[in-house]
């Protein structure tokens, strides 16, 4: 059983501090799905010693270079990561609602991005059929999770990446859960289990 710490959008305090070490002893992977100061990533990583991937959200820019070269973390976008028993792959950013705004990305251009990937889950999918036991994206897929303004509207691509690839999960952030509180946090979409982890969740992995 792998236990991941998931974070993504907001700060939790508790997160960011001793409690962290006392709660969260059992974990064994730590993830993000973007729009997180440095400082704190840095504490998670810093704090627990653990292997720690992470994508970009749309509000990284922010922290310039420092968001761009987290020590401890590894970025996963368009890549597919071995972390001991599993594998992890990524896609940044969110639907584009500004010109030439980093992180932001237009329907098409996402598209292009997740066929790029598709060529790195492909031998995997072929051994053991499926691409990744772990996908990472900022933004939902479309139709799963999604809002209703333009910003934060979901991927075509990512729907079919899922489907295509049978990740076991995909987490995603980008959503918060204060848009909408009757939404729900998963759903299953064929064989991948779609997950929410705005601000934070703690869950666990069959090896």
């Amino acid at each position: 059983m792998i236990t991941i710490l998931a974070v993504s959008d907001e700060v939790v305090p508790w997160l960011h501090s001793p409690q962290l070490s006392e709660r969260c002893a059992e974990v064994d992977l730590i993830v993000s799905c973007g729009d997180l100061p440095p400082d704190y990533l840095e504490y998670l990583v810093s704090t627990l010693n653990k292997p720690a991937f992470y994508v970009h959200g749309n509000h990284d820019a922010q922290w310039g270079r420092r968001a761009a070269a987290l020590p401890g973390w590894v970025n996963v976008d368009l890549q597919r990561v071995r972390a001991g028993r599993v594998h992890i792959a990524g896609l940044e950013g969110c639907l584009r609602y500004k010109p030439h705004a980093p992180y932001q990305y237009t329907q098409s251009e996402q598209w292009l991005r997740a066929l790029w990937l598709a060529r790195a889950l492909l031998p995997g999918f072929v051994r053991c059929g499926r691409g990744a036991d772990i996908m990472l994206s900022h933004a939902p897929m479309r139709g799963v999770h999604e809002g209703a303004d333009h910003a934060h509207r979901g991927f075509d691509a990512f729907l079919w990446l899922a489907r295509a690839f049978k990740p076991r999960l995909w987490l995603h952030g980008h959503q918060h859960r204060a848009y909408n509180p009757r939404q729900p946090a998963e759903t299953i979409v064929g064989a991948t289990r779609v997950v929410n982890v705005h601000p934070y969740r703690i869950l666990t992995l069959e090896d």
